[in-house]
């Protein structure tokens, strides 16, 4: 991954203002569990979706372990986006502690 694009870890996500979560995976992956309140786009369908997202507020790119939320803040700062990854993704979210829920609200699973 390009070391220039910045990262937070999940241990200083609370530092961010506001910020914005997305969440890149693929559907399988999103609907098994995600952080509370996310926003869903496939890492594919970003292209078409960019001018959709918010300007205003920092975007915190999210996947599985950080690979592919590195490449969707690549991308998204390449377009003029505040974009930030998560350092080890939706695994070291989990591993902190943080919930994991589906979208009916039940306890959801990282896959």
């Amino acid at each position: 991954m390009n070391e220039s694009i910045p990262s937070i870890t999940v241990g200083d996500v609370d530092e961010l203002d506001r910020p914005v979560f997305l969440d890149v995976r693929e559907r399988n992956e999103y609907d098994a569990g995600h952080a509370p309140g996310v926003t869903w786009h496939a890492l594919g369908t970003l292209e078409a979706v960019v001018a959709t997202l918010p300007t205003s507020q920092t975007i915190l790119c999210i996947c599985r372990s950080g690979a592919r939320s590195g490449r969707a803040t690549e991308f998204l700062r390449s377009q003029g986006i505040d974009a930030v990854n998560l350092e080890g993704g939706m695994q070291a979210w989990a591993a902190f502690g943080f919930d994991v829920v589906c979208d009916d609200g039940s306890d959801g699973t990282v896959i």
